[in-house]
């Protein structure tokens, strides 16, 4: 996983509400254990027609997407089953952050243990976001705020734990490997009753 304190980007907007995780990564992917190379499939079947021709209109097909790590999304983002592929996905594809008013909680869990970040936002800051696709925002996970161009400032949600391994680039694994000395300790010093 790559840190991330904070980060300045335009965004892309994908003014659609309940998008849910079959959409993000179709089923038909799922039988990948890897990361890498998962992100031509986000949004497969809205990116590509039926020929695998790339939909133009599409928002993550415009010129210049990859300059967009973040994305803006409607209402109940990532709702449906749980797939870490979704998260998965995004995170291949280019984009760090997903902002909305609202996170489907699974979806939110999963992001923030493969890096991506959920920036849940009120109804006003959201409807700004989807109105000015391409504004450059920041997204400081450290302060746990999000900064429009306007001077408007904005705290989201995120707990101690997903921020501390986030702003330290690791999941959760990786913070267990960091502390294998002192789980080690730990276990040696543990009295076993028979």
């Amino acid at each position: 996983m790559e840190k991330l304190t904070k980060l300045t980007s335009k965004t892309t907007v994908l003014p659609i509400d309940d998008v849910d995780t079959d959409q993000i990564i179709p089923a038909r992917f799922l039988t990948t254990t890897t990361r890498e190379g998962i992100g031509k499939a986000l949004f497969a079947d809205w990116r590509f027609d039926a020929q695998g021709n790339t939909i133009k209109d599409f928002p993550l097909n415009a010129p210049g997407i990859a300059e967009c790590k973040f994305l803006v999304a409607g209402r109940n983002f990532g709702c449906g089953s749980s797939r870490e592929h979704a998260p998965w996905s995004l995170v291949d594809f280019g984009i760090r952050a997903v902002i909305s008013s609202e996170i489907a909680d699974i979806f939110r869990n999963n992001s923030l243990k493969n890096g991506l970040v959920p920036v849940i936002v009120d109804n006003d800051t959201h409807q700004w976001l989807l109105a000015n696709p391409g504004a450059e925002v920041t997204v400081d996970v450290e302060a746990r705020e999000l900064r429009l161009p306007t001077g408007k400032t904005v705290t989201f949600p995120i707990d101690n734990f997903a921020r501390h391994c986030i702003l330290e680039g690791i999941d959760q694994t990786g913070f267990l490997m960091q502390n294998v000395d002192n789980i080690g300790r730990f276990e040696n010093n543990r009295s076993w009753q028979p």
